[in-house]
């Protein structure tokens, strides 16, 4: 029983960094994939951005005829 308690205290003692190590958020993998997040979701910002300036400029079209001067008072009709 003596011998059981004792492993299980050592054990205990040598699991204990190994586990805390397991835990860290600096990965690698972890870093790579928080960074490609945060692009893709910049990215669909600029998306979204790009798509709301162009829908407010062809919300408001301005029809300019160059040859409203030029023409005489009955030209257009027929």
């Amino acid at each position: 029983m003596k011998k059981l308690v004792v492993c299980a205290i050592v054990s205990g003692l040598l699991c204990g960094p190994v586990l805390a190590q397991q835990s860290r958020s600096d990965d690698p993998l972890i870093i790579k994939e928080r960074d490609k997040q945060q692009q893709a979701e910049a990215l669909d910002k600029q998306y979204k951005r790009t798509l709301d300036q162009t829908r407010r400029e062809s919300e408001a079209p301005t029809r300019n005829d160059p040859w409203a001067n030029m023409r005489g008072s009955n030209d257009g009709k027929r």
